[in-house]
């Protein structure tokens, strides 16, 4: 029974690989694009992905104690509401973690060049015109990339209601 909690490395190898691991996952879910992360915010899909790997096999390079995997996921958890708290708290933080929303069109006039590196394709980008009900790319007065990867569109009819 002693077994199950004996740790193969000391308690802080495991708080430096997850916070490793957690500051890695996060760069690549940021340098991978808004659209690939979809309605998660980047720290829930590294959350999820993280503390479920931590359960499994303790993050552990060998270790498969459950107090390599408690302290895992206890790290992680700390680092989620850190920047949880620090993305609440910080604007300057927050735009470096989320990013900030991308005008895909305005005016009537498409971006390609945005779209293209934003990795929207034209034909999302007109699907989010019709599920908005807006008939022609010249009714759109603007439409963003949100930071979670959805497209929020402003039409000029909507602009003429409110």
């Amino acid at each position: 029974m002693h077994a199950l909690f004996d740790m193969s490395s000391p308690w802080w190898h495991f708080v430096l690989r997850a916070i490793v691991i957690y500051v890695l996952v996060m760069v690549l879910m940021r340098l991978s694009g808004k659209r690939s992360v979809g309605q998660f915010t980047p720290f829930d899909l590294v959350l999820l992905i993280l503390i479920g790997n931590a359960v499994q096999n303790g993050l552990n390079g060998g270790d498969n104690s459950i107090s390599g995997a408690v302290i895992l996921a206890g790290t992680l958890i700390g680092l989620n509401y850190f920047v949880a708290l620090m993305t609440a708290r910080h604007k300057r933080f927050r735009k470096v973690v989320e990013g900030v929303p991308v005008v895909l069109a305005r005016n009537g006039e498409l971006f390609h060049d945005v779209l293209r590196r934003e990795l929207v394709s034209e034909a999302d980008f007109h699907e989010v015109l019709r599920m908005n009900d807006i008939d022609a790319l010249a009714d759109v007065r603007i439409a963003w990339l949100e930071t979670n990867g959805h497209i929020s569109v402003v039409s000029y009819k909507s602009a003429n209601k409110v």
